[in-house]
């Protein structure tokens, strides 16, 4: 049986770390400040992945000081790392997988561009390939929404997880909009509708603001990973108490010997 991973994401636009709620994006602070906040090798114990994803609006002129970050940060990272963001061609891919990621997260392309999203998997195999959805509940449904929160796709919420699954991808990142950095929780009814569509594990994401959001997320059988974005809550030792505390709850998830 697999164990329950702990994945960790840090949003970058302009060279600067931004904290997202209902993906609205708020600048604070470079990689300085990041260093400053953050013992970063004792993350590298703590969770077990890292995703970076560049979330500026200009992703063709912002790419250079993405990946100046990224390789900043993947010089000393021993676990896992997840690029996204911006990728449109092979080329990006490439290039991301370059700079140090093991994994891509892809997006917009998911919808726009599925073909690309086939190629990816024919290439790098579907095993490195994570796809990004995101929603938003509007009453008792939900939608899926692209460009950052503000483009409806044509599928159903269901109709769009299916196409998803279809494509050969290794693992679903899903996020709300609606939950994305308001700690009230995950919406984990999304999660059990997503399970009887899903061939390929969930990765809960949006809405963490309590450790035990994280432990009781991971106890859930059809979700494989808790992905939490929120820099705030997980500053200094955060992540370090946050592991314990899932481990305390009595899920199993990976041991580092770093």
């Amino acid at each position: 049986m697999l164990k329950k991973r702990l994945i960790f994401s840090l949003l970058v636009s302009d060279g600067n770390f931004q904290l997202s709620r209902n993906f609205n994006l708020q600048k604070v602070g470079n990689l300085s400040w990041l260093y400053d906040c953050y013992n970063l090798d004792a993350i590298t114990k703590s969770i077990d992945e890292l995703v970076i994803l560049n979330v500026s609006r200009n992703f063709e002129e912002d790419k250079a000081s993405f990946l100046e970050v990224v390789s900043k940060l993947a010089k000393n990272c021993f676990i896992p790392i997840s690029l996204g963001g911006g990728i449109r061609s092979l080329e990006d891919a490439f290039l991301y997988m370059g700079s140090g990621a093991d994994k891509l997260v892809v997006g917009n392309i998911l919808f726009k561009n599925p073909e690309l999203v086939k190629e990816l998997v024919s290439v790098f195999g579907g095993q490195s390939i994570t796809a990004a959805v995101d929603f938003l509940r509007k009453g008792d449904d939900r939608i899926i929404q692209i460009n950052n929160g503000k483009e409806v796709i044509d599928f159903k919420f269901e109709e769009g997880l299916s196409f998803v699954n279809s494509l050969g991808v290794g693992e679903l990142l899903l996020t709300s909009i609606e939950k994305d950095g308001t700690g009230q929780g995950y919406d984990l009814e999304a999660y059990e509708i997503a399970s009887k569509i899903l061939t390929i594990p969930i990765v809960a994401s949006g809405g963490v603001g309590k450790f035990i959001h994280l432990s009781e997320s991971l106890k859930v059988p059809y979700i494989s990973a808790s992905n939490t974005a929120n820099i705030f809550n997980f500053m200094v030792n955060g992540l370090i108490d946050a592991r314990k505390s899932i481990e305390d709850s009595g899920t199993k998830l990976a041991h580092w010997n770093l």
